[in-house]
């Protein structure tokens, strides 16, 4: 008689603890949206793993050239053969952005810069000609 109260028991408290632990689960449901995304870079990569868009901030520094740059912020859209296509880049100094032609190309380009106070259009052909267009 006694184990059978005991049992009655441990039954009845187990489902006490079933039923607090049911009570305190919440389906999976989105809090919002969070205010801020942060990080030093972002990318987007494909279902081969291959980087198609990247956000980043690169550091200032020096060319091989000995030319000096300024920290600049860079988005790129990538090609399916990894041709940086779109580039968008911004810096204290200056401001650009670039379309390259199809990967199998090398001299096609268009380039759009505000630098200091001035500003150009450079578009070039796969033949070699280029045009400039300065206000």
């Amino acid at each position: 008689m006694k184990i059978q109260r005991l049992l009655i028991a441990l039954t009845f408290v187990n489902l006490v603890i079933l039923i607090f632990t049911l009570g305190g689960i919440y389906p999976a449901v989105g809090q919002g949206v969070a205010p801020v995304l942060r990080g030093r870079s972002l990318e987007i990569v494909d279902e081969q793993g291959r980087v198609r868009a990247s956000l980043s901030v690169l550091p200032a520094g020096t060319s091989e050239h000995g030319d000096r740059y300024q920290e600049t912020v860079l988005l790129r859209l990538i090609t399916e053969r990894g041709r940086p296509s779109v580039k968008i880049g911004a810096s204290e100094e200056s401001a650009g952005l670039s379309f390259a032609g199809p990967s199998n190309t090398r001299d096609t380009y268009v380039i759009l810069e505000a630098k200091g106070t001035a500003s150009s259009l450079r578009l070039r052909n796969e033949n070699g000609r280029e045009q400039v267009v300065k206000p």
